[in-house]
């Protein structure tokens, strides 16, 4: 576990010294963690990638842990788009995941029945993801009973559904444990009007006022938003009020991917969990001053 510690470490300086020129966008320079399969699905192994807190003995420390899922369309991307973050909330004391997930093709989705989205595998692998997580939570040094999830884009929806929606399983996961978490870190996740045709994968339908402790990100100039503005509002008219809003000013879709955004929505993700107790002491990471998130009114 040292060795990605290290790793954890090493990213993290690249986080820091981000604000250059040049900024680099999020790409395979970010090491990647300790490989993982936890299922095969469709005769496919499903990875996912670990990072640990510097230093973690497990046999001593039970530390929340943190599972993230990356955005694509439901049909791409890849483990790459939350290296970065994984390194980053390691480096502050957080055992990380970031998984992948079973993505249909075109032709694989053009042949579902009616009525049935490509989305419904995407959700159901994230849930053994997140059981996988949980059952071997012993080995890691976390404690099952604080664990955060999130992602971008595909990967917000997809982490929303594979904690709410009660069915969609995999009948080969380990019986009881449950996909429950105590907060979410949603970077413009992508909640659409359309989902309403296939009720299985509508974030609306399974909101509640009891959410978790919720923060996302979005650009104001982001297409997807609309979908969000939706579900926040039935939040707020479910009573919720253990969900935040942050809004970056002419940003589009997928910002948060670039600097001087990344480190800016991590740090704010990081004061976040502070809040909830679920990370000490101040972020490590420098506010660039070139990129200022504003909150949305609750």
């Amino acid at each position: 576990m040292r060795r990605f510690a290290l790793l954890a470490l090493a990213s993290l300086t690249s986080l820091a010294t981000a604000a250059e020129p040049a900024r680099k966008g999020l790409g395979a320079d970010d090491p990647a963690g300790e490989p993982r399969i936890y299922k095969h699905s469709a005769g496919q192994p499903r990875k996912l990638e670990l990072y640990f807190p510097p230093n973690h003995d497990p046999t001593k420390a039970k530390v929340p842990g943190l599972i993230l899922f990356h955005g694509g369309g439901w049909g791409g991307g890849s483990l790459g788009q939350f290296r970065a973050a994984c390194a980053y909330f390691a480096s502050r004391g957080l055992v990380c995941a970031t998984a992948e997930y079973r993505m249909l093709s075109k032709a694989e989705a053009a042949a579902l029945p009616a009525g049935e989205t490509r989305k419904r595998v995407c959700i159901t692998d994230a849930k053994s993801a997140i059981r996988w997580f949980k059952q071997h939570a012993p080995e890691f040094g976390v404690d099952p009973a604080r664990i955060i999830t999130g992602g971008g884009s595909a990967g917000g929806h997809i982490s929303a559904l594979a904690t709410l929606q009660p069915g969609l399983d995999d009948p080969a996961d380990p019986a009881g444990i449950d996909t429950s978490v105590v907060a979410y870190l949603w970077f413009n996740p992508a909640f659409a009007p359309d989902d309403a045709k296939d009720p299985e994968i509508d974030v609306l339908r399974f909101l509640k006022r009891d959410l978790p402790p919720a923060i996302a990100f979005f650009g104001n100039k982001d297409t997807w938003k609309p979908g969000w503005d939706a579900a926040h509002k039935k939040l707020r008219e479910l009573g919720n009020t253990t969900t935040e809003l942050w809004i970056a000013e002419d940003q589009a879709h997928s910002f948060f991917n670039k600097e001087p955004w990344r480190a800016v929505t991590l740090r704010t993700a990081d004061v976040f969990l502070q809040q909830q107790g679920l990370l000490q002491g101040p972020a490590t990471l420098a506010e660039p001053a070139d990129a200022v998130l504003k909150r949305a009114a609750p």
